[in-house]
């Protein structure tokens, strides 16, 4: 069923904290889980919900962004009306890039008028979760809210950079804070607001006008006690996926059945642009224990509780525990790794050894040889 709602998911500015993994290539375009981006969540959220237009503001470094979502055919977003939409920022000068998100909202003001829908939702591309968006328009038209922010409460420590907020007893939201705030509260925000699409409209217009142009921090953190800010506490798996030990602890969850059950397939399917390549070959003496392996892969080593993506080569008597191995990488011959992460295309030469530690995985950049 359609719903009276468009997406944008904004990348101008994420907070991240994620180095080697960021250097060529946006957050939103991190690789995540042996075969997705981290934005394949949200945006796979917005289609299963029934939201028909879905624009990604991207800011800098998204050629590979581009790359992977390409006409939006893996989401069935390749439509003559709606779809998907990138929009690259509209600079005038390099010092506009250093701006605030409301600047590239108003200048891509036409992607809301041309359209009748009613209502926004507004999103980063760093939560690894799976929301029902129609669920969270019901209780937000119940509430007659002028903002619902969809919430997670979370009493475990979060290795993220997370926004918390304080909700009164009916869930109005009294207080959030910024990412590196004290509040004391187990509701972490996820930073995605559903609102109507006029309110957007004057809130870019009026805070603009005001010099301010943040969209968080200036039209909704300064008008807490002028709008009717409702929290939607969402009840599924999440993960705040901004910073290397987040991303590492985020990852080997999914080697948890329950976890990756709850969310690839709770309430909908996660989507991902689609790779035709042959299962994964197991050799004479391989061993694969508690991991997850995509397609393509060659194994004749061993490969305990760890994370392989598409076309990974683990060579005869190499061992990989504990780790994350993205596409294309090459463990030689009795190579060791142990807690790391290898980006894209990473070679490891034989008998190399290589370890981390669980709070403080090594990272090895993209193309390397080690």
């Amino acid at each position: 069923m359609k719903l009276p709602m468009m997406g944008v998911i904004n990348l101008i500015h994420e907070t991240e904290d994620m180095g080697a993994l960021t250097a060529n290539r946006c957050l939103a375009a991190v690789p995540f889980g042996a075969r997705y981006r981290l934005i394949d969540f949200v945006l796979s959220s917005m289609v299963n919900s029934g939201i028909p237009k879905v624009a990604v503001f991207a800011h800098t470094k998204f050629r590979s962004l581009m790359d992977h979502l390409g006409s939006g055919s893996n989401w069935d977003l390749h439509r003559k009306q709606n779809g998907l939409f990138v929009l690259p920022p509209a600079m005038e000068d390099q010092s506009d890039f250093g701006k605030g998100d409301l600047h590239h909202f108003y200048r891509n003001r036409d992607y809301f008028a041309r359209t009748n829908l009613e209502y926004v939702v507004v999103t980063r591309s760093h939560m690894v979760c799976n929301v029902d968006f129609a669920r969270v328009l019901e209780y937000h038209r119940d509430r007659q809210a002028d903002i619902t922010v969809v919430c997670k409460k979370w009493p475990r420590a979060e290795t993220g950079l997370t926004r918390k907020a304080k909700l009164d007893a009916n869930g109005r939201v009294l207080e959030m804070q910024d990412h590196f705030g004290r509040l004391e509260s187990d509701i972490v925000s996820m930073e995605m607001y559903v609102l109507r699409k006029e309110l957007l409209i004057e809130l870019v217009e009026t805070t603009l006008a005001q010099g301010r142009d943040h969209f968080f921090r200036h039209a909704i953190l300064s008008r807490l006690n002028e709008l009717n800010v409702s929290a939607y506490l969402h009840d599924g798996a999440l993960g705040v996926v901004n910073t290397i030990p987040a991303y590492y602890r985020h990852n080997m969850d999914l080697l948890d059945p329950d976890v990756w059950n709850d969310l690839f397939f709770q309430p909908n399917p996660i989507y991902t642009k689609v790779k035709d390549e042959p299962p994964t070959r197991y050799r004479s003496g391989a061993q694969a224990v508690h991991s997850l392996i995509a397609n393509g892969c060659e194994i004749e080593g061993t490969v305990e509780r760890s994370i392989l993506f598409r076309g990974v080569r683990v060579r005869r008597g190499a061992y990989v525990r504990n780790s994350i191995v993205m596409q294309n990488g090459i463990v030689g011959e009795g190579g060791f790794l142990e807690n790391c992460i290898l980006d894209k295309e990473v070679e490891i030469r034989p008998l190399r050894e290589l370890k981390g530690s669980i709070h403080v995985p090594f990272v090895a950049l993209k193309r390397n040889v080690i």
